[in-house]
């Protein structure tokens, strides 16, 4: 009698920036954009950036990226400000999503530090109907 097991495949760096700024999209997050920073920097390859208005939305963005990623197979290395939640990092080693209250978003202005890097389109491809 054989068994198999199922093992789940590592995401890449590319699809967990893209699942995690389509949790962001889910929860209504704001301002969403992914960026490709593997050829200026080594810290990672994407960087996922959002607002959210209010120290809930930040939680329930934060909790809902947790959970789809970790449906996946993949823990964070490292999460920061979950206690004050108004600028949360999430580490996923070659990811690191950054969700921001409008104030922190704009005291540190992460893609205008990061401007040089390209924008990944993390928007799913809608179907066209035929007519």
């Amino acid at each position: 009698m054989t068994t198999t097991t199922k093992t789940k495949k590592a995401l890449t760096g590319k699809k967990k920036a893209v699942l995690a700024a389509r949790c962001l999209e889910g929860k209504q997050a704001s301002d969403i954009i992914v960026l490709e920073v593997s050829a200026i920097t080594s810290i990672a390859d994407y960087f996922v950036i959002a607002t959210g208005d209010s120290k809930r939305q930040i939680k329930a963005c934060a909790d809902h990226i947790d959970e789809s990623l970790f449906k996946k197979g993949e823990k964070p290395h490292h999460l920061e400000g979950v206690s004050n939640l108004e600028w949360v990092l999430m580490d996923y080693g070659d990811v690191i999503v950054n969700i921001f209250d409008n104030e922190a978003r704009l005291y540190y202005g992460l893609e205008r530090l990061w401007g040089d890097a390209p924008r990944v389109n993390y928007k799913s491809r809608s179907k066209k109907s035929e007519v």
